[in-house]
């Protein structure tokens, strides 16, 4: 994210923040594709999508694991507002050990986990991370997943994960790549299948997202 925050401002973002995701969540129509709604299993998003788990069901057992800084305390508010559990670690080793024992824990309970793939610095769309060690631990797929829209107001922020947020009302697509079985394989492998899966449904979203508009399929999220 822009570097904007310290302790002095952090309040006044948080609750601005709150307010966006508020006045947000009845305008922003997320449509699912290829989601099959797999309880449990790891979520795995770019940085820079991080928003779009909004289109994401069953908030209430997904835990998005969000680092403990700054940055990060404003993103998990922000979170937390939708009704998605977030799950914190300090700086430093042991904070990241523990943060990670906890979402293995939630795991095992039968909860999903949302991890940013690239973050919390980057290099941008570069899976690493452990996610494998997590998945493989819990024994639960990752699902990757993404967010798309054509839109003039689907806005992309000067930071360096080029972070994806709506401004005004806005039809999205969340579009999920189909779910890795990391139990058993090595972990550069599973990696490298990851990376090219969250590739793939970059490229694929533009093309299903017409297809989405010619099936009327936002039309039919609003009749509902």
């Amino acid at each position: 994210m822009v570097r904007l925050l310290n302790k002095n401002n952090m309040e006044k973002l948080g609750l601005f923040i709150k307010v966006y995701f508020k006045m947000h969540a009845p305008i922003t129509h997320c449509i699912e594709v290829n989601n099959r709604q797999l309880q449990p299993c790891l979520y795995a998003v770019w940085h820079g999508n991080q928003f779009g788990i909004y289109g994401l069901q069953n908030k209430d057992k997904t835990n998005v694991m969000i680092s403990g800084s700054l940055d990060g305390e404003i993103v998990a508010r922000g979170v937390e507002m939708l009704g998605f559990k977030t799950v914190r670690g300090s700086t430093g080793k042991k904070g990241v050990v523990a943060a990670t024992m906890q979402l293995i824990d939630r795991l095992e309970q039968g909860e999903c986990g949302v991890l940013m793939v690239d973050g919390p610095r980057g290099p941008r769309y570069k899976a690493k991370g452990g996610i494998v060690k997590i998945a493989q631990a819990a024994n639960v797929p990752i699902v990757p997943m993404t967010w798309y829209s054509p839109q003039w107001n689907f806005m992309t922020a000067p930071s360096w994960d080029k972070l994806k947020f709506p401004v005004g009302p806005t039809k999205d697509l969340c579009l999920f790549g189909d779910p890795i079985y990391p139990a058993g394989r090595d972990e550069q492998e599973v990696f490298a299948e990851l990376q090219a899966s969250l590739e793939d449904i970059d490229r694929r979203a533009p093309e299903l997202y017409k297809q989405a508009q010619k099936e009327g399929l936002w039309k039919s999220q609003h009749s509902k």
